[in-house]
């Protein structure tokens, strides 16, 4: 173990150094009642590893964003986006709407009271830059990958006017003022992708003009369904650019490839389905970014982006892993009983009529006595899905993915996926227990702070909240850091060797990479 003074003095950057020393002269008092070392800075102090936030979260300042905004779209476009004029933002209409219409309408009710308002302290620090970084080390953290509040949603409007408005103005702002906290705290650019080429271009401008080494991408699209959309303007399909997809995605995916970017998905599921309750957002809140995050994941894994793109990581971001597990042991489960060979065994042409028929009549009684001309035996069968022929090229689901055997899973989904968890989700330690996970898996959790939201409440114990999961013996160390540190490392380093390059943690990873 490192000792308390050689290992902050290790992460600690010149840059970081000056910030403290200036705001000690700037302000003495509040410097030294912040100056004993929270329980998360003491934790970290004691680890042998750096600790990468790889989902943390800034509040945007709405009138600097809107200054963005018209820089970019032009000033209609901001006051549109300020007036709420766009899909995503379900709020003003739940508030202006009384319970009948609520009722009538079925207007979900949207989150509320959703940011650190109890602590003036963590609300300032999760939207002004400078207070962010000097703060990292207090919430324990080396580097966080650090993405946008407000706009990480804004990719999913439907208008594509104030779509474009929305994510360049922010991706702009968002580069200009974390920039120079740059060893500390790596932004996420917002990518929009209705289209691929709508993705591509701004992928390319985020990557090639202002410097982003992170990107999120919404995890679906709505999109209406062409033969209903004039009489149910409100319906809709979710495009999760794998299976089934409106456009053809493999142009984008082979872009990140390219641009050394990892495709993250950090999109809600709320007030859709199963979660649109018009009196309870906790009711809508629960479980929705698990939702959307399986819905993408099983679309690129079944639409066989994994197998095209073996080089390339996926990142689903603040859903946990519990899903995550659920969903490998299903996708394991189903191949081994629904792959094209164990399909012949269920092949309604196998069928013994004859020995079926009998049984029928002799076990049958009264519920097959009667019920069936002696003549038409396969009545008996025409209400079962085996009274419709399946057209053989449809029959192998997996087709995309081209499975030859189970160990293939290891790359396809095991390798090619990460997930990310916040610090007090006790069902991380799914993701490490190989006794759970089918192949006697680990899966490829990676931890996010998630400071800036209501989870959070205290910024100062993000860190000691994550290492409860040891204490309460969840973890052990090893798994913690895999957890913290080395996970990230392999998830962000994947397509992109120099991602660390220049940060607090750089000499680190470059260790940890060469093994």
């Amino acid at each position: 173990m490192l000792g308390l003074s050689g290992e902050v003095a290790r992460y600690r950057s010149p840059c970081f150094q000056e910030a403290q020393k200036k705001r000690a002269e700037e302000d003495p008092v509040s410097a030294v009642s912040h100056s004993s070392m929270s329980h998360s800075a003491s934790i970290r102090a004691q680890l042998s590893h750096p600790v990468i936030d790889s989902d943390g979260h800034s509040i945007d300042l709405m009138h600097v964003l809107l200054d963005y905004m018209a820089q970019a779209g032009g000033v209609a476009m901001a006051q549109r986006y300020a007036e709420g004029k766009h899909n995503v933002n379900l709020g003003p209409g739940w508030y202006a709407s009384s319970w009948d219409e609520r009722r009538a309408n079925r207007t979900p009710r949207p989150g509320w009271w959703g940011l650190p308002t109890g602590n003036a302290r963590d609300l300032a620090t999760a939207q002004l830059p400078r207070l962010l970084y000097e703060r990292l080390p207090e919430a324990g953290l080396d580097v966080s990958v650090l993405f946008a509040g407000w706009t990480i949603t804004d990719g999913m409007i439907s208008d594509p006017d104030i779509r474009f408005a929305a994510c360049r103005g922010a991706n702009i702002m968002h580069r200009d003022m974390y920039g120079e906290f740059s060893d500390r705290i790596i932004p996420v650019a917002v990518v929009p992708a209705h289209t691929p080429e709508e993705a591509i271009a701004e992928l390319e401008y985020c990557v090639k003009v202002l410097g982003y080494r992170a990107i999120t991408i919404p995890s679906f699209v709505r999109r209406p369904i062409r033969n209903r959309a004039a009489e149910f303007p409100q319906v809709f399909w979710c495009d999760t650019y794998g299976i089934d997809s409106e456009y053809d995605y493999d142009p984008l995916w082979a872009k990140c490839v390219e641009l050394g970017v990892v495709p993250t998905f950090h999109s809600h599921g709320m007030n859709m389905f199963f979660r649109s309750s018009i009196s309870n957002f906790t009711y809508n809140h629960i479980g929705h970014f698990s939702s959307a995050a399986e819905a993408v994941c099983k679309s690129l894994f079944m639409g066989g982006v994994t197998r095209r793109f073996p080089t390339l990581r996926f990142a689903f971001l603040e859903g946990g892993a519990g899903w995550a597990a659920s969903l490998f042991a299903d996708l394991v489960g189903h191949w081994k009983k629904r792959n094209v060979g164990a399909l012949a065994k269920l092949d309604p042409d196998l069928l013994d009529r004859g020995a079926y028929f009998e049984l029928c009549r002799r076990y049958g009684d009264r519920w097959v006595d009667g019920k069936f001309a002696p003549d038409r035996p396969e009545d008996l069968l025409r209400t079962q899905m085996y009274s419709v022929r399946e057209d053989p090229s449809t029959l192998d689901e997996f087709e995309h993915l081209g499975i030859t055997g189970i160990e293939e899973f290891h790359d396809l989904f095991l390798r090619s996926f990460s997930f990310g968890c916040e610090g007090d989700d006790p069902m991380t330690g799914v993701a490490f227990d190989p006794k759970r996970n089918p192949l006697n898996a680990k899966l490829n959790a990676v931890y996010g702070s998630d400071i800036g939201h209501f989870d959070v409440p205290e910024i100062a114990e993000a860190l000691e909240e994550a290492y409860e999961s040891v204490e309460y013996g969840r973890i052990s160390e090893a798994d913690f850091r895999d957890f913290v540190f080395a996970n990230p490392v392999k998830l962000w380093t994947s397509v992109n060797p120099d991602f660390f390059k220049g940060t607090a943690v750089e000499a680190a990873v470059t260790a940890e990479r060469r093994g």
